[in-house]
């Protein structure tokens, strides 16, 4: 008996041992591949994985992409929408076309199979085509609507940070690049808009151009300031480090300027839900009761 408990236990702790071994040494082996491996080789394997999925994907909204019509003006102004919400791939075109058509489309399936066609199919499957087709843009310009703000609200950070690298030594393009980097987790709308600028100017495009393109990309005034200034301390010599850090805080002032602006607008604001909902609520109450008397008394007299 003994013999058969001190095998089962060393049998255990063999089996326990090895498991442990083999997780560490993954786990020790995933880490030092993420240290060993750069990040191209990392970008351009995680495009190998993902491309079967993405063709297939396009491939099945391949029918649906050319549904509607096209003109050049059109796709234009579509390509600086998409461009102003984070999507400036050309398929990102194509999958909007794509979802003109495919919501609409299972609006109608949706209305048709919930029983709601009783009630008047003309005006069910109009209403669902309508709103499936609008829908698209509602979306596309709430998503606009939040990377304009999250670029807005986080800018300032941004600009500390070009500070901090500027006066610590660096160039301004490597500050900018430096920047981008560091900001990829926290701000990652910045940080793209940064990189990319990064990247222009590597390829040689003009730093004015650059900017000018990026105010244009990403519609928020204060990238429009900041990149007026920057062209403007670059055209005439000045120190970009004073200029950044004036600019970050009086975007900061700007901030609270804007959240005590909205502070006082709460009391007019909250006019409409004391008439129509508090206000009502409290003369039931109160009158409620006097009212049933009244009403009781001037039964009881007229009968």
């Amino acid at each position: 008996m003994w013999t058969a408990f001190f095998a089962f236990a060393a049998a255990f702790l063999l089996i326990v041992t090895a498991g442990f071994l083999f997780v560490y040494r993954s786990s020790t082996d995933r880490r030092l591949s993420q240290i060993v491996v750069s990040q191209s080789q990392t970008a351009v394997l995680t495009g190998m994985l993902g491309e079967p999925a993405i063709a297939r994907f396009e491939k099945l909204l391949h029918p649906f992409q050319g549904v509607l019509p096209r003109s050049a003006k059109e796709v234009s102004n579509l390509r600086k929408m998409l461009a102003k919400a984070g999507y400036r791939e050309a398929r990102h075109v194509n999958y909007y076309y794509a979802a003109k058509v495919l919501t609409p489309a299972v609006l109608c399936l949706l209305a048709t199979f919930t029983g709601s066609l009783p009630l008047s199919p003309l005006f069910v499957y109009a209403t669902a085509a309508g709103l499936g087709f609008l829908a698209p843009d509602f979306w596309l310009g709430r998503r606009i609507s939040a990377r304009q703000l999250s670029i807005r609200l986080g800018l300032p950070e941004a600009l500390d940070l070009l500070v901090v690298c500027v006066e610590a030594g660096l160039s301004l393009d490597k500050a900018i690049l430096r920047t981008a980097e560091e900001m990829r987790l926290s701000q990652p709308a910045i940080a793209d808009e940064l990189g990319l600028i990064s990247l222009e100017q590597r390829a040689g495009r003009p730093r004015t151009d650059a900017w000018n393109d990026a105010a244009e990309r990403t519609g928020v005034d204060t990238v429009r300031s900041l990149a007026s200034l920057i062209i403007q301390a670059d055209k005439f010599g000045t120190s970009v480090g004073k200029a950044l850090r004036a600019q970050a805080e009086s975007l900061r002032t700007r901030r609270r300027q804007n959240a005590e602006e909205q502070a006082a607008k709460t009391t007019v604001k909250l006019v409409f839900p004391l008439v129509l909902l508090i206000f009502p609520s409290l003369f039931v109450v109160t009158l409620g009761p006097s009212m049933i008397v009244m009403f009781e008394a001037f039964q009881t007299y007229f009968v």
